[in-house]
């Protein structure tokens, strides 16, 4: 494994005791996600499962029309592809890579098997589970409650949970595309945030020069979210401290 990542980096990973890390680290394969990669689509069947370490990956929600809105995105405090080790093998929405970076990939089986070894793996993954349906049902409700500026908010301060920099190689297209909403609507709300001096836009790109701005602006969702995926795992024992920054 390359000097420059550490299955370390990624938060469930980084909790397994040593015996059973030892049994995965060999079968865990670094590989790179690149923006809009697509992991899977919905009814396709499960092959691997994806633990980020840089990358962000968005689950998608796709309608018959096309549009799609982003039900959860999973960083390093996760895992993508819950429905290998719940039994399902395959779901209803897709996974697409939200920001470039890294992720160690490990063979659906192999997961499903130390899975039902029912050690401390299990214990975690069905944990995160939880935290991630919060997370989903938490973004149905801000969805449909409240404005765009304040989904606006709550995105950008659950993206800037799991990076190391402050700014986004995103354009507004996308990112109405993963709330669900015009594009128009987008503008308006990033327009009065830069204003405010809150973000800096340029195309492909937002910078967040005043996270207590954003704070301040997004509605309750965000900080219920933070706080439900910390009350899960606060007593996770790291094996080695985690390399990025807690959630």
């Amino acid at each position: 494994m390359s000097s420059l990542h550490s299955p370390n980096q990624n938060h469930l990973l980084a909790a397994l005791p040593a015996a059973e890390f030892e049994r995965l680290s060999p079968h865990l394969e670094l590989v790179p996600l690149l923006l809009g990669e697509i992991l899977y689509e919905p009814g396709g069947q499960m092959q691997h499962a994806y633990f980020p370490t840089t990358a962000i990956v968005s689950l998608h929600y796709v309608m018959e029309s096309g549009a799609s809105a982003e039900t959860a995105g999973v960083g390093y405090e996760g895992v993508v592809g819950i429905a290998l080790f719940m039994g399902g093998d395959t779901t209803s929405s897709s996974a697409v890579v939200q920001t470039a970076g890294h992720a160690y990939r490990l063979e659906g089986r192999l997961l499903k098997q130390e899975f039902n070894r029912a050690g401390l793996l299990q214990g975690l993954l069905l944990r995160y589970t939880q935290a991630l349906m919060t997370q989903m049902s938490q973004t149905a409700a801000c969805n449909r409650h409240h404005t765009v500026e304040q989904q606006l908010c709550r995105w950008l301060l659950l993206t800037l949970d799991r990076m190391a920099t402050n700014e986004l190689v995103m354009t507004q297209e996308l990112v109405a595309n993963m709330l669900g909403v015009r594009r128009e609507g987008i503008t308006e709300a990033a327009g009065r945030l830069q204003q405010a001096g809150i973000i800096s836009y340029r195309r492909g790109h937002i910078a967040v020069l005043e996270r207590s701005g954003l704070e301040t602006r997004a509605c309750e969702c965000y900080a219920v979210v933070k706080k439900e995926l910390a009350r899960l795992l606060s007593d996770v024992l790291y094996r080695q401290s985690p390399t990025a920054v807690a959630v």
